[in-house]
């Protein structure tokens, strides 16, 4: 039933968009049609990926208030009244990031998907009014065939993934003289998701396919803009607030 559900709303939508953007698009550059689906999936879910990073960035700002919170107050208790009377003050929903991440999952596995397959005919996925193009053209701008490994779009999802972390995930600071196993691990898992990550994805990008790397690069440039747009928006917010 959950497989039935998940072909029907997620995957075969989105194989059939793929289909109906390699027949319209220039040249049935099967690249530019992958760029512009991961580009228009972006545009849909922006809603919720503006709340999610707007959540997370104002749990960054008051990370402060919450050390000091936890400084102050010994009783557990009292420390988590205090802190939901913070996210409360701030308009915080600490597991609104969470809860968008876990909406947006089955969309972004089975965009992941659609690529990682390729485009295959298979007529019993295919919409009435979407026809199969009648050839197809792997080479992305006449430069790289996706259909094969691609070492330059691996490196360069790698690339834009160390990228797209550094500014969502700024480095790890804690107290000179705190050497707790909890700082500790913070700072661990800090590092690991800055530098181990984008060598991961690279090993993914290369192991798969040119679309899936094509599609990582496509997804971090976006996911960057997005970012960079969210942060100014909420800066003009807070002059506005402070004036």
């Amino acid at each position: 039933m959950f497989q039935s559900i998940w072909m029907n709303v997620f995957y075969e939508p989105l194989y059939n968009a793929l289909v109906f953007l390699t027949a319209n698009v220039p040249w049935a550059d099967v690249g530019l049609a992958v760029v512009a689906l991961t580009i228009i999936v972006k545009i849909i879910t922006f809603p919720l990926t503006q709340k999610s990073l707007r959540s997370q960035i104002k749990m960054r700002e008051i990370e402060p208030e919450l050390e000091e919170i936890k400084g102050k107050y010994s009783n557990k208790e009292e420390q988590a009244r205090q802190t939901f009377a913070l996210y409360k003050k701030h308009k915080i929903n600490p597991l609104s990031g969470c809860l968008v991440l876990i909406i947006q999952l089955p969309i972004l596995i089975a965009l992941y998907r659609v690529f990682y397959d390729g485009i295959s005919l298979n007529e019993n996925l295919l919409y009435s009014f979407v026809h199969y193009p009648e050839t197809l053209n792997t080479l992305f701008i006449g430069l790289i065939d996706i259909a094969k490994k691609s070492i330059v779009l691996s490196v360069l999802a790698g690339i834009t993934q160390f990228i797209q972390i550094r500014l969502s995930m700024p480095a790890f600071k804690a107290k000179p003289d705190d050497k707790s196993f909890k700082t500790e691990l913070m700072k661990s898992m800090n590092v690991q998701m800055r530098y181990v990550m984008p060598v991961f994805i690279v090993f993914i990008a290369y192991t798969t396919s040119g679309a899936i790397a094509l599609y990582l690069v496509v997804n971090n440039l976006v996911s960057i803009a997005q970012e960079i747009f969210i942060k100014r928006k909420l800066q003009k917010e807070a002059l506005v607030t402070v004036k």
